[in-house]
């Protein structure tokens, strides 16, 4: 064989291998920020962990099905508090990232898991991460598509095992600790966790207590979303270089068992092209507030700005076109091209 023709399979097996590392970086983050990797292997792990939806492979808010290499999409990802490894229970994470294949970008929502939201099929307006427990991954789609009035085409859902597995391959991420604090680890121990202010790499564990921590921060809910997506953009500039990965196989043993999603190994490929653009992931937030009804703790979304978000990701999916009176911070979110990461609150 050529030196060319090397040269070029060694180059087509890169692109390939960033293609599962982008796929990777966005269904990773399920936990807060977690990021992970696919590689080459990836197609045994994704046959092992696919899960189809008992709606099918379209989203009733679609009129055809999307297909990744050519379609915009979006993608809900789902961190399970689970240590038994039957991925059941309520969410402990909710994200929405939508894919615009036009300029390569991508946008990452993160949804506070004790927002009041309609759950399709109940009385009463409930925490959004109780849809899991009543009705699972298909009450979890249809409450996410109702409440953003967005079609989530697909879905990853993962546990706590697979993000510290993914942080550790990575190396440990760089984040910037606001205040010095103590969380259980991912075994429940309490206090078994302190994280000390200032900037700091953390290891999987150290990365888990940091997205998770709530109550020593005095935000709640709404502040353990923001490091969640501080984690996103650590990971995200660490898992860009594939050297960084230091051990494939873990991860891979880890996905298999601890993650399931109704993306097939030919849907991961398709995704490639945003390979090359890891620099435009955006995140943006609604804007809410903490409640009590009744005793019960609440996180408030605000109306209008949920109106703005829900066009925002409308747009990014090409299903409408962008309102005048809208635009401002929503063309923000994909003005990226300078390698500048974009955090948007509506």
């Amino acid at each position: 064989m050529t030196n060319s023709r090397v040269q070029r399979r060694k180059s087509r097996l890169r692109r390939i291998l960033r293609a599962f590392l982008v796929v990777g970086i966005v269904s990773f983050i399920a936990f807060g920020g977690a990021a992970g990797y696919f590689i080459y292997k990836l197609a045994n792990v994704t046959s092992g962990a696919q899960q189809e939806l008992a709606r099918g492979d379209m989203s009733e808010k679609r009129e055809e099905q999307v297909n990744p290499s050519k379609d915009n999409i979006s993608i809900l990802f789902l961190g399970v508090d689970d240590r038994d490894g039957n991925l059941s229970g309520r969410t402990d994470a909710i994200l929405v990232a939508t894919f615009n294949k036009e300029d390569t970008s991508v946008n990452i929502l993160s949804i506070p898991r004790d927002s009041l939201v309609n759950i399709p099929g109940r009385t009463n307006p409930d925490k959004i991460n109780h849809a899991h427990a009543y009705g699972g991954l298909d009450l979890s789609v249809s409450t996410v598509e109702e409440l953003l009035d967005i079609p989530i085409d697909y879905y990853v859902k993962l546990n706590f095992d697979a993000f510290v597995e993914i942080i550790d391959a990575l190396g440990g991420v760089e984040v910037d600790v606001p205040k010095t604090f103590s969380e259980q680890d991912s075994s429940g121990n309490q206090g078994a966790i302190t994280l000390q202010e200032g900037t700091h790499t953390l290891n999987g564990e150290e990365a888990l207590a940091f997205v998770r921590m709530r109550k020593a921060d005095p935000l709640g809910d709404i502040g353990r979303g923001h490091r969640q997506q501080q984690v996103i953009k650590a990971i995200i500039e660490k898992g860009s270089s594939i050297s960084s990965i230091t051990s494939y196989d873990d991860v891979l043993e880890s996905v298999g068992t601890h993650m399931t999603t109704n993306l097939s190994f030919g849907n991961m490929v398709a995704l490639h092209s945003y390979g090359r653009s890891l620099n435009e992931v955006n995140t943006i937030n609604i804007e809410s507030s903490p409640t009590s009804i009744n005793g019960v703790s609440y996180v408030q979304l605000d109306e209008a700005s949920l109106a703005e978000v829900t066009h925002a990701l409308r747009v990014h999916l090409g299903l409408e076109e962008a309102s005048e009176s809208k635009l401002g911070t929503t063309d923000a979110a994909s003005e990226a091209d300078d390698g500048t990461d974009t955090n948007t609150t509506y």
